[in-house]
C-alpha cells in the first residue's frame, strides 16, 4: 500500500476547463495510492524549494513540528522536527498547524500555534530558519496572536498576494469557551516577523454544516480571483469538511460557495478537512487529512494526508473524488 510515483505529477495540465482533467497519462485513473503519509499526520501544509517539496504537519511522533520530505507529494520520508525547541512562553504538547512561507533564498518563516503559558490559551508563533527544513528558531518574547479573550488563536496561514503584499490568517479558537470562530486577516510585514494595522473579520460559522465552528483557513489566486478555503464542523467528527468562499481583497469581503461544502466524507475517507493547496506542472492539488472510516478521533492511525486533484470548472474548484 506504499504510495509509488505519481505520473499525473509529472505531466504538464492544461488551464481551466469546463470538464475535469484525468488524473493519470494512461487509462488507470490512480496512480498513486492514499493516503499519501498513512501515519498520524494532521493539518498538513506543504512547499517547494528547488526539486523537493516539504510537508509540516501538527505535532506526532514526539515532534512539536513534524516535517516530510518529497520529490513528488506521493512518496514522503520523515525528516525529523522542524521546531526542535520551543520559546520560553510556550508549554509543549499542543503545538498545531504549522505553516511555513519562503522570503528569500535563506529566508523561511514558520507560523505556528502553540500553548501560551501565561494566557492559558493556544496562541500563533512564529519562527525563523535559513533552510526549509529548519531548525526553526523561535526568538521572541511572546505570541505573535493570542486573543485569549477569544477563545486564543489557532490555525496561521501566510500568504504573498499578486501584488508581493503578505497576510496572515487565522481563527480565533471560539469553541474553546463557548463563543463565535472567526477568520481573521491581517497584513504582515515585509519579513513577515509582525502585523501591520488591524485585523479583518473575514466570516464566521453561518451555515448548518459548519457546525459549531469554522477553520484552518487558507488563500488560493486562481485566474485572478482569492478564493479562502477552510474546515468546519468537529474535527474528530465525520461532519468535519472543507468549503470555500471568494474575496475581493485579502482583508475581505468574502462571500462563501452555495455548493459547499466541496470535501466531505465517503467510503474510504472521514472528516476531510484542514487544508492546503500546492501547485505543479500548471495543475492544483490539495492536500488535506481524514479518519479511516469508523476510527474518527482515534490515536493510530489517526488522520492520515490525502492527496487529490482539484479542477476549476466556471471558477468553481472542484475537488476529485478520494480514492484508497
Amino acid at each position: 500500500m506504499a504510495a509509488v510515483l505519481a505520473a499525473a505529477l509529472l505531466v504538464s495540465g492544461c488551464g481551466d476547463t469546463d470538464e475535469p482533467t484525468p488524473t493519470s497519462t494512461g487509462s488507470d485513473p490512480s496512480m498513486f495510492t492514499n493516503p499519501v503519509i498513512r501515519t498520524d499526520s494532521p493539518d498538513p501544509q506543504a512547499i517547494r524549494v528547488g526539486d523537493t517539496w516539504y510537508l509540516f504537519h501538527t505535532n506526532a511522533g514526539g515532534r512539536n513540528v513534524p516535517v516530510h520530505t518529497s520529490a513528488n507529494l506521493t512518496d514522503w520520508t520523515p525528516a525529523g522536527d522542524a521546531l526542535p525547541v520551543l520559546p520560553e512562553w510556550a508549554d509543549p504538547g499542543k503545538t498545531w498547524a504549522p505553516e511555513a512561507i519562503q522570503l528569500g533564498p535563506e529566508s523561511f518563516v514558520l507560523y505556528y500555534t502553540v500553548a501560551g503559558r501565561e494566557s492559558g490559551r493556544q496562541c500563533v508563533g512564529r519562527a525563523v530558519a535559513t533552510t526549509p527544513e529548519g531548525p526553526y528558531r523561535d526568538d521572541s518574547a511572546g505570541p505573535l496572536i493570542c486573543q485569549a479573550e477569544l477563545g486564543g488563536a489557532i490555525d496561521a496561514s501566510p500568504f504573498r498576494d499578486t501584488d508581493g503584499s503578505l497576510w496572515l490568517l487565522w481563527k480565533n479558537d471560539g469553541n474553546a469557551i463557548g463563543v463565535d470562530t472567526w477568520i481573521f486577516s491581517q497584513r504582515l510585514s515585509d519579513d513577515g516577523l509582525s502585523l501591520v494595522g488591524e485585523p479583518t473579520k473575514l466570516l464566521k460559522q453561518t451555515e448548518p454544516w459548519e457546525g459549531d465552528l469554522v477553520e484552518g483557513p487558507f488563500f488560493h489566486r486562481q485566474e485572478g480571483k482569492l478564493y479562502l478555503f477552510f474546515a468546519a464542523n468537529a474535527y474528530d467528527k465525520a461532519e468535519y469538511a472543507e468549503g470555500y468562499a471568494i474575496c475581493e481583497s485579502p482583508s475581505g469581503p468574502c462571500v462563501k460557495a452555495p455548493e459547499n461544502p466541496i470535501l466531505k466524507s465517503n467510503e474510504v475517507a472521514s472528516g476531510p478537512g484542514h487544508a492546503s493547496m500546492v501547485v505543479k506542472d500548471g495543475r492544483t492539488w490539495l492536500l488535506y487529512h481524514a479518519w479511516p472510516p469508523g476510527q474518527e478521533g482515534s490515536v493510530d492511525p489517526g488522520r492520515q494526508t490525502w492527496l487529490n486533484e482539484v479542477v476549476w470548472q466556471n471558477g468553481k474548484p472542484v475537488v476529485k473524488t478520494p480514492t484508497p
